[in-house]
């Protein structure tokens, strides 16, 4: 398939530049089967939902990523960009401006808190780092780091609580997996009542998962490896529903990732952790979900093509037209779509 086939025109207006509040006020359009779209509040998606059903969760907590930091020997200023955590102080990370970040830099943070060693370059232009402190890490990044918003959010969030899910708990990732963003407390319970089952698996959110793809043909492009956990617990809670008859519905891009991972041909899940560079798109036959919780996501983004691959691309790009008549709200801090092929 070729990229273009995935591009549409969104008014600038339509990017949501802040949270609507309460979480579950935003909009949500409902499509099941092959009727037209449905559109309702997201605090009634328990309406589409049925007891033995399972939701699964991305519990990645998004951290403080971007530093800003001065070069140790000419005070430089320098930015260093956490990407992903190759062991307990190495990182893979972007720097700016990279001309002034070669490999034997050194990089100070907090008037020396915290210093960075530049210690290689990556294929994809980042650098390896390792960095050295006094105390806990996550405690210092929490104080000097600033979490990031995508480029398209041009507003500054009051309260950075707003870029987590309620359920947020495993420190690791540089995005939210912004499908969760929607749920409140109260409606995880009432779905949890109705006998919905709630799973949860982890998948820290890379930079590689909204990076534009630069490739004409869709079968050339390679995805950022993000690292994945996924529980026993986890495995067979899916695993029994799916036995039983239970439809499995996952929270976001990110959760179906993890879960079309994991699974093996006869869409049996198995724990494990690891990392994973699985691309979705048209053509690609899921083995494990029965429906999708997801926003709505950029013109020919991998995100695009995923939700796609599971609802058809021509009858995707008809409900986003549909979205924008509607003035739906899109991207991060956007409406939902639910879809339930």
């Amino acid at each position: 398939m070729l990229l273009s086939e995935f591009d549409y025109q969104l008014p600038e207006q339509l990017i949501a530049q802040q949270p609507i509040e309460p979480r579950d006020a935003s909009r949500l359009m409902v499509l099941v089967d092959d009727n037209r779209p449905v559109h309702e509040v997201f605090y009634n998606l328990p309406t589409y939902l049925k007891p033995g059903d399972t939701l699964v969760l991305n519990d990645t907590k998004v951290i403080p990523a971007r530093l800003f930091g001065l070069k140790v020997d000419t005070k430089a200023k320098i930015e260093v960009f956490l990407l992903s955590r190759l062991a307990i102080d190495t990182w893979e990370v972007l720097v700016r401006p990279g001309k002034k970040a070669r490999p034997g830099t050194k990089v100070s943070f907090g008037d020396g808190r915290l210093i960075c060693d530049i210690l290689d370059t990556t294929a994809a232009g980042g650098r390896i780092v390792r960095f050295s402190y006094q105390g806990l890490f996550e405690d210092i990044l929490d104080e000097l780091g600033q979490t990031p918003l995508p480029p398209y959010i041009k507003a500054a969030l009051d309260n950075r609580e707003r870029y987590q899910t309620i359920y947020a708990k495993t420190d690791g990732s540089v995005a939210a997996p912004t499908a969760g963003l929607h749920f409140t407390p109260d409606l995880v319970e009432r779905v949890r009542q109705m006998g919905v089952h709630i799973a949860y698996v982890t998948l820290h959110v890379g930079l590689g998962t909204f990076r534009p793809v630069s490739v004409t043909n869709l079968a050339e492009h390679q995805m950022h490896r993000e690292y994945y956990e996924i529980s026993p617990e986890t495995a067979k809670m899916i695993n029994t529903a799916k036995q039983q008859g239970g439809r499995v519905i996952s929270v976001g891009t990110t959760s179906t990732r993890v879960l079309e991972t994991v699974a093996d041909a006869q869409g049996l899940i198995h724990a494990g952790q690891g990392w994973t560079d699985i691309f979705i798109y048209p053509g690609y036959r899921f083995k494990v979900i029965n429906g999708l919780v997801t926003n709505f996501h950029l013109p020919q983004s991998t995100l695009l093509m995923l939700v796609s691959a599971l609802a058809g691309r021509e009858r995707i790009l008809a409900a986003y037209q549909e979205a924008i008549d509607q003035q739906y709200r899109f991207f991060s801090f956007g409406d939902a779509m639910l879809i339930l092929p």
